[in-house]
């Protein structure tokens, strides 16, 4: 009885120089709340048709840390992005980092303009591009240790917007081609 009440009033409790309860150490690695919620609720998860002549695909990694992210565009005839999904395989703020970058860019301008002269398409004022990392781990609350994963959705952007800009130099040459 006596043991009882000592168990049940002592926490950690040492009798006899024996401890008979051992303290928990919880370790702790504290994300902001938006970081837990874009982890949790990831936003527009999921692919597009990387064979789709609006669809660009962007697919970087971290070798150092192991992440590594997928970011697809759907930009429809006016030079808008639509829809936008990614895929990531990494730590909490690499998915958030993602997740946000999706909801970002849709919306943004892909801008064009085509050189009858040189037969060329050249860049215009690109909204899309204006997305930078800093951008997004200001949003999310990154830590330094963790900038690399906002600094890879940046790069998943800017070779997404490189591999439509390619699909579509490519079906400009092609048009040209039939045209001859």
């Amino acid at each position: 009885m006596a043991m009882f009440c000592l168990q049940s009033c002592a926490s950690p409790l040492v009798l006899f120089g024996r401890r008979l309860f051992t303290p928990r150490v919880i370790t702790h690695c504290s994300y902001h709340k938006k970081v837990v919620d874009h982890y949790e609720n990831p936003r527009n998860v999921g692919s597009l048709d990387k064979n789709d002549q609006n669809v660009g695909t962007g697919l970087v990694g971290a070798p150092a840390c192991g992440d590594v992210m997928k970011l697809q565009i759907q930009v429809d005839d006016s030079g808008k992005i639509v829809d936008a999904r990614f895929k990531t395989f990494g730590c909490g703020s690499a998915i958030a980092s993602s997740s946000l970058a999706t909801e970002w860019v849709k919306g943004k301008s892909v801008s064009w303009a085509y050189d009858d002269q040189n037969k060329d398409m050249s860049l215009g004022v690109d909204e899309a591009l204006k997305i930078k990392n800093t951008d997004i781990a200001k949003e999310l609350c990154l830590p330094p240790v963790k900038l690399h994963c906002s600094m890879l959705a940046e790069d998943a952007i800017k070779a997404a917007l490189s591999d439509y800009r390619f699909k579509q130099r490519d079906k400009q040459d092609n048009g040209v081609k039939a045209s001859i």
